[in-house]
């Protein structure tokens, strides 16, 4: 069963192997993976689709937690969320066909972002199933070619996200603890 992930992890070089080798080292298998930074450029947004069973999903949550430049990982599979993707999507087709092309990009609120004298490259975002039809539909009208951006998923709940104060460089932990205590 698929399970969706989102990370927020500090923008640093290995954050990204560290995450991935942890779902490789357990055997799961990333669907699909998109990183970006956020407004805080020291920050990055991560999703996830990992084929996990069910039954372990707070485990892997859990794991992905405890990892080095891992801030937040939460579980949006079923908790209320956007889920987007993108396709971009080559369509060869002959004249008689195209005017057909169009109505159909329209019903699924596609764009044209390119149009040839062989066909039309065509983007499209929205859930992952209505991507699929999009496809199948472009397929009847002849040789296509697909490119997918995989899932970017925003949880829609009302929660803050809590971050622990960075601990100070140069000051021996235990100091850090007392400081911190009183």
């Amino acid at each position: 069963m698929q399970q969706i992930i989102s990370l927020l992890l500090e923008n640093k070089p290995g954050a990204l192997m560290r995450v991935t080798g942890l779902i490789g080292q357990r055997g799961y298998n990333i669907e699909s993976l998109t990183v970006a930074r956020t407004l805080d450029a020291t920050l990055s947004r991560m999703t996830i689709v990992v084929d996990v069973e069910a039954a372990i999903r707070a485990q892997v949550i859990k794991q992905m937690n405890k990892l080095i430049n891992v801030l937040q990982a939460t579980d949006v599979t079923e908790a209320p969320s956007v889920n987007r993707e993108m396709v971009l999507l080559r369509v060869r087709a002959q004249q008689p066909s195209r005017t057909s092309i169009l109505k159909e990009a329209e019903i699924f609120h596609a764009r044209v972002v390119d149009s040839t004298m062989e066909g039309f490259a065509l983007e499209v975002t929205g859930d992952p199933e209505k991507l699929d039809e999009f496809i199948d539909v472009m397929r009847s009208y002849g040789e296509i070619e697909v490119t997918r951006s995989g899932i970017v998923s925003m949880s829609l709940e009302n929660k803050k996200l809590r971050l622990s104060p960075p601990v100070p460089t140069g000051v021996p932990q235990e100091e850090y603890a007392l400081e911190e205590a009183e």
